[in-house]
């Protein structure tokens, strides 16, 4: 079966974000009210698993050993079937 996923990985609360940070300062020289901005990462993946908990215990090493680093981001993942 044919999977897609979407993960999102994001820097865990007080880790900085010197990209957030920039653009939240380039919003507010434009005139924007901005408070704050955070960066994050999409990844979409195709994956081939035999069912979806399959496919959800892949994204979690996927995760693991190379999308997120545990000690500052947090994810997470949604996983379909694809058509």
């Amino acid at each position: 079966m044919l999977c897609r996923a979407r993960v999102e990985v994001k820097l865990k609360p007080g880790h900085s974000d010197p990209e957030g940070e920039t653009t939240a300062i380039s919003l507010r020289e434009l005139g924007y009210k901005v408070k704050d901005v955070s960066v994050s990462k999409m990844y979409t993946i195709s994956l081939d698993a035999g069912t979806e908990k399959e496919a959800e215990v892949k994204l979690e090493e996927i995760c693991m050993r190379l999308l997120a680093n545990p000690t500052k981001d947090d994810y997470r993942y949604q996983v379909e079937r694809a058509n």
